[in-house]
């Protein structure tokens, strides 16, 4: 059974954001009962003759993307903050997952989009669907983990249930820039955590050496065609030291596949 019971997605009538609604819908998909949330966010104050119309509007888009789901989904409007409104209404709704469109950003440093403010804000889970990304069931998903022993386990659990329902195979990699001792010797203990939680689903872990970790993953992606690319980002480490998350930032600005970040 799908631990997935609700998806938020906030949603502004651009492209990127109709973009991660079909990609949404798509993932629900007709037999799985789950619902979905567009979210749309106003900083000023909504009249109720615009809430009629953005919500007909919603209504012709959904009718637009031609995509079957169990429940039909709905359009909520709510004023605010971005960020702090989304996560304000995830909590509200109990919502396991958010997905947003993105447009990305090609440059080399990480500049700041309201998609990866949110990736690097939200304490949970969350895709970010890359404007251009084919609206498919993932079936080869990478999940990328360093050094580091995994933290909290239990969010793996998420990701299983993605494999299980897609019955995709789930490939871990690790990026070493110089020795590969220290990572395999943290590879014991990680391997029996993703063996329990992803059980059969988990087909292999790679190591891969290259200076630029990013640039290591990346190639990763199209060598192995891989549809989705799941990360473990740090900047909310509770044990440990949290990271300033750069490699998420550079990962949600630059993957053209849909990146979850499990948190």
């Amino acid at each position: 059974m799908s631990t997935i019971k609700k998806i938020l997605v906030p949603f502004d009538f651009t492209e990127p954001s109709i973009a991660a609604l079909d990609y949404t819908l798509n993932f629900v998909g007709w037999e799985r009962p789950i619902e979905v949330t567009a979210l749309y966010v106003s900083q000023s104050l909504v009249s109720d003759t615009e809430r009629k119309t953005a919500t007909k509007r919603f209504a012709k888009t959904v009718a637009s993307l031609n995509r079957k789901t169990h429940f039909h989904p709905e359009l909520l409007i709510s004023e605010g903050d971005l960020s702090e409104t989304i996560l304000e209404i995830r909590k509200l709704q109990q919502a396991n997952l958010v997905i947003m469109g993105t447009f990305g950003d090609s440059s080399l440093d990480a500049h700041e989009t309201n998609t990866l403010k949110l990736v690097l804000e939200a304490d949970c889970t969350m895709i970010s669907v890359p404007f251009g990304t084919e609206a498919s069931t993932p079936k080869e998903i990478a999940l990328v983990l360093g050094k580091e022993e995994i933290e909290n386990p239990h969010v793996l659990g998420l990701l299983l249930d993605i494999a299980r329902s897609f019955d995709a195979k789930v490939h871990v990699l690790t990026i070493y820039k110089d020795s590969i001792y220290g990572e395999k010797v943290m590879v014991e203990t990680n391997e029996e955590t993703l063996e329990y939680y992803l059980e059969h689903f988990y087909a292999e872990h790679s190591f891969e050496k290259n200076q630029d970790v990013e640039k290591g993953i990346l190639d990763y992606i199209e060598e192995k065609s891989i549809d989705l690319l799941a990360i473990l980002p740090r900047n909310h480490a509770k044990t440990t030291k949290p990271s300033e998350g750069r490699l998420t930032k550079l990962l949600t600005l630059h993957s053209n596949v849909p990146v979850l970040t499990l948190d």
